[in-house]
Parts: C-alpha cells; sequence; structure tokens
C-alpha cells in the first residue's frame, strides 16, 4: 500500500527521519513505535467501529485505551439500570448488528457485551492502560507523533502518517463548585459514580440537571424509595421515548426525508403535548428553539422520558427550578 511504501522509504532512505528517530530515543526514556496506520485514542464505540472498518480496507491501526477495558464509560461510570435510550438499530456499529434475541431497547450489560464480541469477531486488541499525554504533528516528517504514559510511568511514543481521536464527549466528568459543599457532612457525587437507588433508601437525594442522566438517576431514586429533589435550571425538552407505535428518534429520522426540520420539530412538540401535557406546569419550561434545531445549533440533547414525567406530576419527585447554584442538605 502506498502509506506503508511511505513508512518504509522515510526509514529507510531520509537521513533527517533516522536522525530525529536517533534524537527522540537517546532526548527520553520512552521506547518509540513506527505504526503503519493510524493511531485511535480510545476504545469505546467510536474507536472500535473506526478500526474495525480499516481492518476490512486492509489498514492496520493501534488503538491506546486509558482504561483496563473497551468501553470504559459503559462498564465503570454508568448506573445499573441504564438501557440505550434509542431503539438498538440506531446504535449497533458498522458491519455487525446485534443479536436477534436482543430487545429493542437493550441494557448496559447487553450493550458491553455486544461491545466484547465486536472486538473478538475483528480481532481489536487495544492497548490498555495507556494514557495519552501528548500529541504532535511533525511537519517536517510529516507525522504525527503520540505520547502515552503507562500505569508505571513508562513513557512510549508512536510515530504514525494519521491520528483519530475516539475519546468521546463524555469521557471527563464536570463537577462544578457551589456554595456549602465543604460545610456538607453528606455524600455528594458525579452520576459517573452513582450505581444504585438501593444505598439512598429512605433518604432525601438532591439531583442537580436535568438531561436524560439526571432525570433518570432521579426514577431510579423513586423506585428504591428515595425522596429526590430535582434542579432544574434551564429549559429543557421532554419528548416521550415513543410516540405513534415507534421510536421518537426513528420518527424524526423518518420525517426529516420529507419534510424541513422547523415542520418536523413543530409536529413532535405537538405530539409531547397531546402525550405529556404542558411540562412548563412541572417547571419544565421549554426552549424557544424546537428540539432538533437546538440539537444541531448547540448539541443539547432532548431528554427522551422513559417514567419520570409521571413522577414529577405525581409529586414523588420534587422539582427545584430556576437555581443557578444550591446548597446541598439531607435529613
Amino acid at each position: 500500500m502506498d502509506y506503508l511504501s511511505e513508512i518504509e522509504g522515510k526509514q529507510a532512505h531520509d537521513p533527517m527521519f533516522l536522525e530525529k528517530m536517533k534524537e527522540s530515543s537517546s532526548s527520553s526514556s520512552s521506547s518509540c513505535l513506527c505504526v503503519p496506520g493510524p493511531v485511535i485514542v480510545g476504545a469505546g464505540p467510536s474507536g472500535l467501529a473506526t478500526a474495525a472498518c480499516l481492518k476490512e480496507k486492509g489498514v492496520p491501526s493501534v488503538i491506546l485505551e486509558r482504561s483496563n477495558c473497551i468501553a470504559s464509560l459503559w462498564q465503570l461510570k454508568t448506573y445499573d439500570r441504564l438501557r440505550l435510550h434509542l431503539p438498538k438499530q440506531f446504535c449497533e456499529l458498522p458491519l455487525m448488528g446485534f443479536p436477534t434475541g436482543f430487545p429493542t431497547y437493550p441494557s448496559k450489560q447487553q450493550f458491553v457485551d455486544y461491545l466484547e464480541a465486536y472486538a473478538r469477531k475483528f480481532d481489536i486488541k487495544p492497548r490498555f492502560n495507556e494514557t495519552v499525554s501528548q500529541a504532535e504533528y511533525d511537519p517536517t516528517l510529516g507525522f504525527w507523533r503520540v505520547t502515552s504514559v503507562g500505569v508505571k510511568g513508562k513513557e512510549m511514543e508512536y510515530v504514525c502518517r494519521w491520528l483519530v481521536v475516539a475519546t468521546g464527549e463524555n469521557a471527563e466528568a464536570m463537577m462544578p463548585e457551589m456554595e456549602g459543599m465543604g460545610e456538607f457532612s453528606g455524600d455528594i457525587r458525579h452520576t459517573s459514580l452513582y450505581k444504585s437507588g438501593e444505598e439512598f433508601r429512605g433518604k432525601r437525594v438532591l439531583v442537580v440537571g436535568c438531561g436524560n442522566s439526571g432525570m433518570e438517576v432521579c426514577l431510579d431514586l423513586c423506585n428504591h424509595n428515595a425522596r429526590p429533589s430535582l434542579v432544574v435550571r434551564d429549559t429543557v425538552h421532554v419528548l416521550p421515548q415513543e410516540m405513534l407505535g415507534t421510536s421518537t428518534f426513528g420518527l424524526s429520522m423518518w420525517l426529516l426525508r420529507w419534510f424541513p426540520l422547523r415542520l418536523v420539530d413543530r409536529f413532535l412538540l405537538i405530539v409531547s403535548w397531546l402525550m405529556l401535557g404542558d411540562t412548563a406546569r412541572f417547571g419544565l419550561a421549554r426552549p424557544h428553539l424546537g428540539p432538533l434545531q437546538l440539537k444541531n445549533l448547540s448539541g443539547k440533547t432532548p431528554v427522551l422520558d422513559v417514567g419520570t414525567l409521571a413522577k414529577i406530576k405525581s409529586g414523588d419527585i420534587k422539582n427545584c427550578c430556576c437555581c443557578r447554584y444550591v446548597r446541598a442538605s439531607r435529613a
């Protein structure tokens, strides 16, 4: 292949290439590996899919993963009751569908099992426990130099023609500083550390944030007889997970084939109002922009309701709206 010949040619005939490799090896304790293909950072669904598609085209790759497993966000940082919010056909990776026996909305463990089977099928073997500390394009060589750090602090440098960053948009937990956190004697945790409402049974719990995770955590707390309150500090679109007998997401994608986005947005809001009522009455005011338009412009995803709204309507979940900062408290 052309790119393999290019690397081999540089290694064999380019004095500058060899000299810089020697300088790199002598100036640091890191080892150096020349990759005849791209380096992929992240062994989540996107990283695995990229590696599989490249392999199908005969292009080798190296995946660097800072954790000790594939799909670490799913395996290590999600709550127990989590399921795919979208039907499985919209979440499957290329070249391999979900098993036919899986439900429409696979569970967390089913999704992890699917990803592990995917990695086995395409013989994808990420290099685990390697955290990328630096990636720099070397214009002199025309290659990327990617440095990773292992668990024992050992550095490794990868030289490659292409770099694929597949670290995900939710890889890092955002924990805001709120007044009163230092004096609060109770438990304060990010949702990435939340597993089940069982440990909060009988307690008052304040959930900050009304996105899909916050809403579902509130529902899980209710189902374990905790007493959750939900802080809503912004407008939010809440849509039913399914409408007219099909998934809301699937219906939206089908309608966008035939109608403009604003018309589809209006349709979604009308059906949502008929099914859910006026969510503003319960402290969940809607944005001025439609759900799809808002997603396109800001990346903010609408909430797909899986039962939380009914708990808010019944008063099982208390809604604390229009709060920018709150002091945590418990019984």
